[in-house]
């Protein structure tokens, strides 16, 4: 029991890090935001306590601020500190990568090195797929495929691209780099939302000062506390919130 709503034992869907439940609305979801930590397509996995109510913190406040900016989410409240409820959508198949910054997997597929400030934010795309590994996807794919129309490709990218910079401008004046991050979205009677989540589980973000790691990546090469790099940057995006 969370909030007004009980919770369906078995859920529709369960992600790495959030389960997915049905709703007494049948236009709303329930998401509940699950303490579990994956790496690496899931190879390392643990679990820490407090975790999911601080990424679902973290979503619901970009979430309501991206809606200021005219970026339509699929957010529709908080039932619990860890539990959202959402707009129901039929889901994109694709992972809209936004990068300023070359890190990651950028630099190991391409020639350039971690840190390289890229000329301009860059718009990748993947196609989501845990068994074919989140294969990169270009264009003419995603349309013969019949993924996205034409209209509908240019919108999400022009989507992406405004949620980089609304966020980037926020963090730097939080003392935080908006290294990359990743975005999903999703259709409901015509219209495309923004969905999943936008946390500190789905953004590299770096400190100005000292360079430091302030998101998963922390978990992910064991730099340190991952929690405490998450309250870290609940604290500064967040003042007032109890962390």
């Amino acid at each position: 029991m969370r909030g007004t709503f009980v919770i369906p034992a078995k859920p529709l869907y369960e992600g790495k890090a959030k389960s997915v439940y049905s709703s007494e609305n049948p236009d709303e979801l329930i998401v509940v935001f699950r303490n579990d930590m994956t790496a690496f397509n899931g190879v390392k996995h643990d679990q820490f306590t407090d975790k999911g109510r601080l990424n679902a913190t973290a979503s619901e406040f970009f979430m309501r601020m991206l809606e200021t900016e005219g970026i339509p989410t699929h957010f529709v409240r908080m039932s619990a500190p860890d539990t959202m409820v959402v707009r129901r959508l039929e889901m994109i198949p694709l992972e809209v990568i936004v990068r300023n910054i070359a890190a990651g997997s950028m630099t190991k597929k391409y020639p350039v090195d971690e840190g390289t400030v890229l000329d301009r934010p860059v718009v990748t795309i993947d196609y989501k797929d845990d068994e074919r590994g989140d294969p990169m996807i270009n264009d003419d794919l995603i349309l013969v495929f019949h993924i996205l129309n034409a209209e509908e490709l240019t919108k999400v990218k022009e989507m992406a691209l405004k949620v980089n910079k609304v966020l980037r401008g926020f963090f730097d004046e939080c003392g935080i780099t908006l290294v990359d991050f990743k975005l999903e979205f999703g259709k409901s009677a015509g219209t495309i939302y923004l969905g999943d989540e936008i946390s500190m589980d789905s953004m590299r973000l770096w400190d100005k000062v000292t360079g430091e790691s302030l998101d998963k990546d922390v978990y992910r090469f064991d730099k340190g506390d991952v929690i405490t790099a998450y309250r870290n940057v609940l604290k500064r995006i967040i003042p007032d919130a109890v962390v």
